[in-house]
């Protein structure tokens, strides 16, 4: 592998921040519709007088609607706010190893259309990728019969390190993906406004949004699926770090001259955790056991799900192996972050369920430092729909509120790009 070189970040301008501001405030009406400006300005810490601008904002934008007073005990009655849910449409793609699910959003982000396209093992090729993500678009646009004006964006969420600004997938470990200029790709088979990022930003948004972390300070979303990865909320916030690359805890070391990852190192989290990894474990352990399929990650893992329910001793046995390295990485995260919730997500993490969970939380209690651990929860994602493609819509939402800003400061000589994704 090349070496990559970081980019100085950009510092941040007024505009920058008033998109920002504008984004957090209808984040805030989202979840807590009806709500009024004072309550928004609480929430937030803005001022009342940059609420209430920002307000005016989104209501010029048909993004949200007055909807009458709250009843007052006395005093001015306060008007109320609530999203439009019928203003746009948000689109969200999760590609992922073996799938890519498309689900389609009203601003209040409720799922309007689903569609997914199954991938044969070894159909990773971009072209293959891109055609599966542009016909399930189009799907969730027609099923939903919404016209093309309507959809504010399509946001993308892509496993790996992704270049944000410029649409490229730098690298993809599992399908060996190097700088494959993915939104350009995209762009040529849909028509609508593309943002780019990963699973382990998604899934910490959608979280952040509307599950076990909201409300919450500090995070860690533990995506669980092919790959691996942590999404991180420090401070309320999405972290990034300096290169879009947080997060890749998957790729810490957790056995010396241990197996062999697609990444190049030995001994990954990712090589005992992901999915091809359980199956690896199962394999080890009884190479004959009708719970391997050895050519499909979802059956193996469905099996194995139901092994434990039936009290299978071999389903029983790699769950907990499998929990025992999961536990002593979770640890190293509750060690480090110190955060007061870790979510396990994914589609592995939701198959295997509770067992998986108690096995969890009983290993990370034996790693973990005592006080960091007294102050975390251990729970399963909450979120009923895909929460990778909630998290890639969000991406959209934000791109939008983006384009609005560049629009009104049109006079800057420098255009608008609606395909590059917002700073945050």
């Amino acid at each position: 592998m090349g070496t990559t070189s970081v980019k100085t970040p950009v510092k941040r301008t007024s505009r920058d921040i008033r998109t920002a501001n504008r984004y957090e405030v209808l984040r805030q009406i989202i979840a807590e519709s009806p709500t009024s400006r004072q309550e928004l300005a609480a929430a937030t810490g803005l001022s009342l007088a940059t609420v209430a601008t920002l307000v005016g904002e989104l209501l010029d934008l048909r993004m949200i609607t007055e909807v009458g007073f709250e009843d007052s005990a006395g005093g001015r009655p306060r008007g109320l706010v609530a999203v439009n849910a019928s203003g746009g449409a948000l689109i969200g793609v999760d590609i992922a190893e073996t799938y890519v699910r498309v689900e389609l959003f009203d601003l209040g982000l409720n799922v309007l259309a689903r569609a997914i396209e199954e991938m044969r093992p070894g159909e990773n090729q971009p072209e293959q990728v891109v055609a599966h993500a542009a016909a399930a678009v189009g799907s969730v646009v027609m099923q939903a019969g919404v016209e093309g004006a309507r959809v504010l964006g399509v946001g993308v969420s892509v496993p790996g390190q992704v270049d944000r600004a410029t649409g490229v997938s730098e690298y993809a470990p599992n399908w060996d993906w190097h700088d494959v200029p993915l939104l350009d790709l995209l762009t040529e088979h849909i028509a609508y406004p593309l943002y780019l990022d990963n699973p382990l930003r998604a899934c910490a948004v959608a979280e952040l949004w509307f599950g076990a972390a909201r409300g919450r300070t500090d995070a860690v979303v533990v995506n669980l699926g092919t790959g691996v990865g942590a999404g991180l909320v420090l401070d309320g916030r999405l972290h990034r770090g300096v290169s879009n690359s947080a997060g890749e805890w998957g790729h810490n070391t957790i056995v010396l001259d241990g197996r062999l990852c697609h990444c190049g190192n030995h001994g990954c989290v990712e090589t005992y955790v992901g999915a091809p990894g359980i199956m690896l474990n199962l394999r080890e352990l009884s190479p004959d056991s009708t719970l391997l399929h050895p050519e499909d990650q979802t059956a193996t893992i469905d099996a194995l799900s139901r092994g434990v329910v039936a009290n299978n001793p071999v389903a029983v046995k790699v769950v907990r192996d499998t929990a025992r390295y999961l536990g002593a990485g979770i640890a190293d995260l509750v060690n480090l972050i110190n955060p007061e919730v870790v979510v396990l997500s994914s589609w592995v993490a939701k198959t295997l369920g509770e067992p998986l969970l108690d096995e969890v939380r009983a290993a990370v209690a034996r790693h973990a430092l005592k006080r960091p651990m007294a102050a975390t929860e251990i729970v399963l994602s909450p979120i009923p729909t895909d929460p990778v493609c909630l998290g890639a819509a969000t991406f959209a939402l934000e791109g939008a509120l983006q384009s609005v800003g560049q629009r009104a400061t049109a006079k800057r000589t420098i255009p608008a790009r609606s395909r590059t994704a917002p700073p945050s």
